[in-house]
């Protein structure tokens, strides 16, 4: 395996996406700003001002006709992206269905934000928990170097032809997205080569070819039909996440699946987090491990789809498991979307290890490697147990 040449740069995770835009060289990029993504389009807009890249920046006047011209350029047959967060994301959300609905590969970064009211810039990830049964992929990202890597092979994943669904990349607002971080980039030919030419499957601007999208399909017509074929291109993508991955690992050297393991083989017990608390995490379950304490722990990168069957063989053999959701579902007391999801696909299954949710780090509270001690202290319990005394844990609430 031969790894290509790259680049070592210190930049933040928003710099990090604007440079994996310009290397993806997108045909149209519809833009409005909100805190704390607005570093991502400015910075790309720069790329466009200097002539580093042909792409056609829209400039618009709000979130929701940001995805408009989206969906727009894409139906048109372009290789199309945005980036927002937050309140912006909210102001997609008819549209966020329109896409998926319509199979069109648009990438957005989204730099997780926490969902007003009380007025909040910092981070949790509420704004894109809200939008994960709209149809789109969702990979999740540690540090800037993910957040570049993921929003090179979102491109690839999305328009893969047996999957032809957006995708949504997302990076924790300000911990990411305005931190400085090392990271490796690739030289502009080689991330051109592997996000190769877009060809679309239909334009509408192919006169030889009419096609007719996003026509009313009423009550006798193939809705129903659309819908299943919507959720058979999310199935698709599991494997196509994991080729693509693959195959930049083998560029890069730096491999993806949906979720990476540490430590799982002789633990009894273990964490599931996603985003950037991932590397806090990692960092105390190896200070753990390393004193006999039979911790593991899984960051998970893929969460739409939900990566259920290999979540559900992976962690099945362990006594007890915590979910770290940074958002609420506020379902009275059923838990956050990871926790739930990961229940869920325990359903059916013989063997399986108790559970406890952790909700943490809402509107951008912090993770203090003692909050992850006390939480890891009282999942060794719950295993030696084989008791849970509170299912729903509100980690680093206020006395």
């Amino acid at each position: 395996m031969v790894i290509a040449k790259s680049n070592t740069l210190a930049l933040q995770g928003t710099e990090a996406v604007a440079l994996a835009m310009k290397q993806i060289n997108p045909d149209m990029v519809a833009a409005y700003p909100i805190t704390p993504q607005t570093e991502i389009v400015q910075g790309f807009s720069q790329f466009v001002a200097d002539g580093d890249v042909d792409t056609h920046l829209v400039n618009v006047e709000s979130e929701h006709s940001a995805m408009s011209a989206c969906i727009g350029g894409a139906a048109a047959g372009g290789r199309v992206m945005t980036a927002t967060s937050s309140q912006g994301l909210a102001l997609m959300w008819e549209l966020l269905y329109i896409a998926s609905g319509l199979r069109l590969p648009i990438v957005m970064p989204n730099v997780n934000r926490a969902l007003s009211a009380p007025i909040n810039i910092h981070c949790d990830h509420s704004d894109s928990m809200g939008a994960r049964d709209a149809g789109w992929i969702h990979l999740f990202s540690e540090n800037a170097q993910e957040a570049y890597d993921n929003t090179l092979q979102a491109v690839r994943i999305s328009e893969h032809p047996q999957v032809r669904l957006p995708a949504m990349v997302m990076l924790d607002g300000f911990i990411i997205s305005h931190s400085l971080d090392r990271m490796e980039s690739l030289e502009d030919s080689t991330a051109k080569e592997f996000v190769d030419v877009f060809k679309p499957e239909f334009s509408l601007l192919d006169a030889k070819t009419p096609t007719c999208i996003g026509a009313f399909d009423g009550l006798y017509g193939y809705f129903f039909e659309f819908k299943r074929q919507q959720e058979e291109a999310m199935r698709n993508a599991f494997q196509v996440v994991k080729d693509v991955g693959q195959e930049y690992g083998e560029l890069t050297g730096r491999s993806y699946g949906v979720f990476e393991a540490l430590g799982l083989e002789d633990a009894e017990f273990a964490i599931i987090v996603l985003g950037s608390a991932a590397g806090t995490v990692r960092h105390e379950v190896e200070c753990m491990r390393s004193r006999g304490i039979p911790i593991g722990m899984i960051k998970l990168r893929l969460f739409r789809p939900f990566p259920a069957k290999e979540l559900v063989e992976a962690v099945s053999h362990l006594k007890a498991v915590a979910v770290f959701d940074r958002s609420d579902t506020f379902a009275g007391g059923m838990g956050g979307p990871v926790f739930t999801d990961l229940r869920s696909a325990f359903y059916e299954s013989e063997k399986k290890p108790l559970m406890v949710n952790y909700i943490y780090g809402l509107g951008g509270r912090d993770l203090p490697v003692e909050l992850i001690n006390k939480a890891a202290t009282e999942l060794q319990q719950v295993a030696q147990s084989g008791q849970v005394k509170e299912k729903i844990n509100y980690l680093g609430l206020k006395e």
